[in-house]
């Protein structure tokens, strides 16, 4: 018997198993079984899709180690204390630690949404978010206007927030009222600010740094020559090593990989820059002959060990005893910031996965166990807040798994596993230098821009606030402040030219009007709005099956349209 007869025992086996029916798979008996959903092409595709999405452990940890996290920086002088000693000790400690809490979130939220939403859709921290937590939020070094344990403290809140909203069905209404061309570009906005990180020295390859005279301007340096004040340059501009390797090597030829569609190409760069800056007593080593270098080539040697979290292991303010007036209302900017962050990444990408995967009702627009997989995604929020983490969601990445053939929720699961496993090789992840994730924060932010073509260009009541909005988001470094101008900008625009009107029945509306995108506050139809709303107006049928998915929302040709 050859390894194809083993195969397709092996998938037999499982499809007759009460895990086949469970998760629907062909020859499973289940009345909405899915065609084509075999054991092993799970497996593969939930290892395609780990592989695809395995660069956020890197990534996430360095953009977070960032923030300072719970070290306390006591020197007067400087207070983002780069050159205290025993500070930068202690982030190399908390970069390992976001190492393992990464790896433990997206393992944690992989399996539970593949096994309570049976969706192939992986979670793991949100690019993006984790970027307004550490810059914005925190502040570089704790510079910001709220330390690390209340930040922590409000991403512990957004996630049980985004659980009732997601229990009660007012989070498709949420995302239905903002404007559609503000949700394009407010994906783009964050694609840009990621770009920013990307090419900065702290979370990227170095090529642009800050300026007296300019808000920005070429760097690439070796950082004995950057102005210790300004962080500038002051000669030997683009002739780091570092910043060349990481984008020849993590950029570059990274782009030429995923030009040909070679699945991991992220991987294979972060991997290549990584090996190229291990040897010590080189120019781009990650371990010079520092304290801080020492310590992480120690750490380094282990290569096979748990890391256990030390620093950030569920450290909320639990009591909010250190919030006064000013504080307070950046600790509800920051909730409802990432709650609508939230909303908008996690509604996108679930659909346009359960739509890639051929699960999405035409009708109704919904796919099955919706609202279980939002509140997995929610849920992983808030567990994902006590390992130290920023918030999570479901990834785009999942695509390649899908694409591989995954169509269950063991795809994944096997993500998950995947991700457990990686928590036994910290010293290999903690060992990633800033340089070599670079290229992927870049590359990640140019994948995010290719919405901007949804955008509606053709009416500047449209296109202005997007334009706004994504401009606003890299120039202030905030996405908070880029939504806000926005939708302040939309608001203003177009209240004036429907007061305009409405004032002269209609003759001094803009010529281009009927160019401009629907939106109403209101729900399209009476059945998509949340179902106690429905209840209030009494509607008979104020309750649907699919409010809490006791059903399936598509036959099985539906399930398996591509």
């Amino acid at each position: 018997m050859g390894f194809a007869a083993y195969k397709a025992r092996l998938n037999d086996i499982v499809s007759g198993s009460v895990v086949g029916r469970y998760f629907h798979l062909d020859g499973s008996g289940h009345p909405n079984e899915i065609k084509g959903a075999r054991f092993t092409t799970e497996l593969r595709a939930g290892l395609t899709t780990f592989f695809t999405m395995a660069y956020i452990i890197a990534v996430n940890a360095s953009v977070l180690t960032d923030s300072g996290a719970t070290c306390v920086c006591n020197d007067a002088n400087d207070p983002t204390c780069l050159n205290d000693r025993e500070y930068n000790l202690c982030l190399v400690e908390v970069n390992r630690d976001l190492v393992t809490a990464t790896a433990a979130i997206a393992a944690f939220g992989s399996f539970l949404m593949g096994i309570s939403s049976n969706l192939p859709v992986a979670v793991a921290p949100a690019m993006g978010l984790n970027a307004y937590l550490a810059y914005q939020i925190v502040g570089f070094h704790g510079t910001g206007p709220i330390n690390y344990r209340v930040a922590m403290m409000a991403v512990f809140v957004e996630g049980f927030i985004f659980i009732a909203l997601s229990l009660l069905g007012v989070r498709q209404w949420l995302a239905r009222i903002i404007p559609a061309s503000i949700k394009v570009a407010c994906g783009a906005g964050i694609g840009l600010f990621l770009t920013l990180i990307g090419l900065s020295y702290s979370a990227g390859i170095g090529a642009i740094t800050g300026s007296k005279a300019t808000p920005l301007e070429l760097g690439g340096c070796p950082t004995q020559y950057l102005d210790p004040d300004t962080g500038a340059c002051l000669s030997h501009k683009a002739t780091s090593p570092t910043m060349w390797l990481g984008f020849m090597v993590g950029g570059v030829l990274t782009a030429l990989l995923m030009t040909y569609k070679v699945r991991g190409a992220m991987i294979v760069g972060i991997a290549l820059v990584s090996i190229f800056s291990w040897p010590r007593d080189t120019s781009i080593t990650y371990f010079p002959h520092s304290d801080v270098g020492d310590s992480r080539f120690e750490f380094f040697k282990n290569v096979v060990a748990f890391h256990p979290i030390q620093r950030i292991l569920a450290v909320q303010d639990w009591t909010l005893s250190t919030i006064d007036g000013n504080v307070a209302g950046q600790f509800i900017l920051a909730v409802f910031t990432m709650l609508y962050v939230d909303i908008l990444d996690a509604t996108g990408t679930l659909y346009s996965m359960a739509r890639f995967s051929g699960v999405v009702d035409p009708d109704t627009g919904d796919f099955p166990k919706s609202t279980i997989a939002y509140c997995a995604d929610a849920i992983s929020i808030s567990v994902g807040s006590l390992f130290g983490s920023s918030p999570v969601t479901a990834f785009v990445e999942s695509g390649s798994g899908i694409q591989e053939g995954g169509r269950t929720g063991l795809t994944a699961m096997t993500t998950g596993v995947c991700f457990f496993i990686s928590l036994f090789f910290a010293p290999i992840f903690a060992s990633i230098p800033p340089w070599a994730t670079g290229g992927a924060l870049i590359l990640v932010g140019c994948m995010m821009m290719r919405g901007m073509t949804a955008i509606n260009w053709n009416y500047p009541g449209d296109s202005i606030p997007a334009f706004v909005t994504l401009m606003f988001m890299p120039f202030s470094y905030s996405i908070a402040y880029g939504l806000v101008a926005g939708i302040m900008c939309y608001a203003i625009l177009n209240t004036v030219t429907w007061a305009l009107g409405a004032v002269s029945r209609g003759r001094l509306l803009p010529p281009d009007y009927d160019d401009k995108e629907y939106w109403s506050f209101r729900s399209d139809s009476a059945r998509n709005q949340p179902w106690f709303i429905r209840a209030i107006k009494g509607d008979k049928r104020f309750w649907r099956p699919e409010d809490n998915d006791s059903f399936e929302l598509q036959s099985a040709e539906i399930r398996t349209k591509e």
